[in-house]
């Protein structure tokens, strides 16, 4: 009786111990991202402060620039302009390619060809983003040259396309994960009104599942303003502010990784402007990830 009493009260301070320090022990692990959240922040509003003390907002917000001149300029529009002409054509490509690839995985596909073509799909997000950046240049932009004779070597039509198969598996994916929730009732309602396939896909699931539609295409923009390699090796560096996707120009993240690259030293103003330029970045992800989160809360279909 002594021993087994014994034994039943060290199992019991040992339970009591580990009741006490699990819950520190996940709130330490849930900490670290919100900490390390605050430390990025912290950092770039440090440092993009020291920048706005040499540099006015009315050059910061201009279309010249010219970080290594005599009389050095950062206005940060070239790069805006850059970053959002190259996310728009990848979403030109991804949207409509990974919507319909969804349709058809959803609510075409038998399950042997969706358990088939998924994973398959899904490989794309594993290709290394160097892979896509060469590619974009020593492939697609060739290919691109033989339609368009003005296309420089440099351009932002060819990373745009790549960037967009890049983010196809992140569209199509989380798209038919929404369709594939949508309830069976709901379809076999419209089949029994006399409704088609196409007719049940186009009028009742993609309507049902919108609000994960739209979050995957937020989502997937977002990850295009992000990427670094790929614009880097095919979008080229030219600091001119244009809208003519045949020729080359900079993205915030290309501008990033060139003057990381030993251009800037550390603490002048051209260094600075690289936290100035990753706090802008950093704020058109938050500002899209928000509308994801507001998209989708607002379109979310409840069954």
């Amino acid at each position: 009786m002594n021993v087994r009493a014994t034994i039943k009260d060290n199992f019991a301070k040992k339970k009591q111990t580990t009741d006490k320090a699990m819950p520190i022990f996940f709130f330490v692990c849930a900490s670290v991202s919100v900490i390390t959240t605050i430390g990025i922040v912290l950092t770039l509003i440090t440092d993009a402060y020291k920048f706005f003390q040499k540099v006015a907002l009315s050059d910061f917000f201009s279309t010249n620039l010219a970080p290594l001149s005599t009389e050095p300029h950062f206005g940060i529009l070239p790069l805006i302009n850059g970053t959002i002409l190259t996310s728009l054509i990848a979403m030109a490509v991804a949207v409509p390619l990974g919507l319909t690839a969804a349709m058809y995985l959803s609510e075409f596909a038998s399950d042997r060809v969706r358990r088939l073509l998924k994973p398959m799909m899904e490989l794309l997000a594993g290709v290394p983003t160097i892979v896509y950046g060469f590619f974009a240049y020593s492939f697609v932009t060739p290919l691109l040259m033989k339609i368009i004779p003005t296309l420089e070597a440099k351009n932002a039509l060819s990373p745009g396309i790549v960037m967009g198969i890049m983010i196809l598996p992140l569209v199509t994916s989380l798209s038919e994960d929404a369709m594939r929730s949508v309830p069976a009732a709901m379809r076999e309602g419209a089949y029994g009104l006399g409704s088609t396939k196409l007719e049940v896909t186009v009028k009742v699931v993609i309507p049902a599942a919108i609000s994960g539609i739209m979050a995957s295409f937020v989502l997937a923009i977002s990850r295009a303003i992000g990427e670094t390699m790929i614009v880097t090796i095919a979008s080229g560096s030219s600091k001119n502010f244009t809208f003519d996707i045949t020729q080359s120009m900079q993205t915030m993240t290309a501008y990033i990784v060139e003057f990381t690259s030993g251009d800037a030293g550390s603490g002048t103003t051209g260094y600075y402007s690289l936290y100035a330029v990753g706090l802008m970045l950093f704020l058109f992800t938050l500002v899209l990830n928000l509308a994801a989160q507001y998209i989708s809360k607002k379109f979310r279909e409840e069954y």
